[in-house]
């Protein structure tokens, strides 16, 4: 058995300097047993308030749309909606795009604030954990292509984590989000350095009857 922690980054690339005050690198952990399930409750949800699934081929849902400030106001225009009727304009909202009416503003508005909820809770049924690394932009980068201080430190707490389940010997696998090519073979080529070659590295990947940590 194992725990899956799926990793992905938020202000690194300074395109939202404006709104990103901090890098942040931040993992969903899920146990392998509970993923499929998790997912396809989520894919349902999905349905269920927007009328579709919206995360179909290439599309991916963002925090940022989902939670910022249009939405609230947009989700307090009107009374609450009834779940079916909402679900229905929501999703004629999402195809007509910036033809649609206050009403179907407010409908998708609505749905995005209780999709969300719904996720959470979802996350909490299925035992979800979360891990993350805070830094400031201005903070010191290695050198000589070692692996970054934000990741040692969230894997150091993923390593605590993965300790503590039953049975001891539970594996952690480490899943990037999708990175620009060149970007994806230095961060696995800076991973294996540390999981290989220093101590505390080589502590926390071990296979010899504790918890360790594997990567993809």
């Amino acid at each position: 058995m194992s725990y899956l922690l799926f990793l992905d980054e938020s202000g690194h690339d300074c395109r939202d300097a404006n709104e990103a005050r901090y890098e942040v690198l931040a993992g969903i952990c899920v146990k392998d047993s509970n993923l499929w399930e998790l997912t396809c409750k989520i894919h349902d949800c999905e349905e269920e308030h927007f009328g579709k699934r919206i995360t179909a081929a290439e599309m991916e849902l963002k925090a940022k749309k989902l939670l910022n400030r249009a939405v609230f106001k947009h989700a307090a225009q009107l009374n609450p909606i009834e779940l079916h009727r909402r679900a229905q304009l929501a999703g004629q909202c999402i195809e007509k795009g910036s033809k649609c009416t206050k009403e179907n503003l407010t409908a998708l508005a609505q749905a995005k604030l209780d999709f969300v909820k719904k996720v959470l809770n979802l996350c909490l049924e299925h035992n979800v954990k979360a891990f993350a690394s805070i830094v400031e932009p201005l903070a010191p980068r290695p050198e000589n292509n070692f692996l970054r201080k934000d990741y040692s430190f969230l894997f150091e707490r993923y390593y605590e984590f993965l300790k503590k389940q039953s049975p001891a010997n539970e594996l952690g696998i480490v899943v990037f989000d999708e990175l620009e090519r060149s970007q994806s073979h230095i961060l696995i080529d800076q991973m294996s350095k540390y999981f290989r070659e220093t101590y505390t590295g080589k502590q926390r990947s071990s296979f010899h009857g504790e918890s360790g940590l594997a990567k993809t």
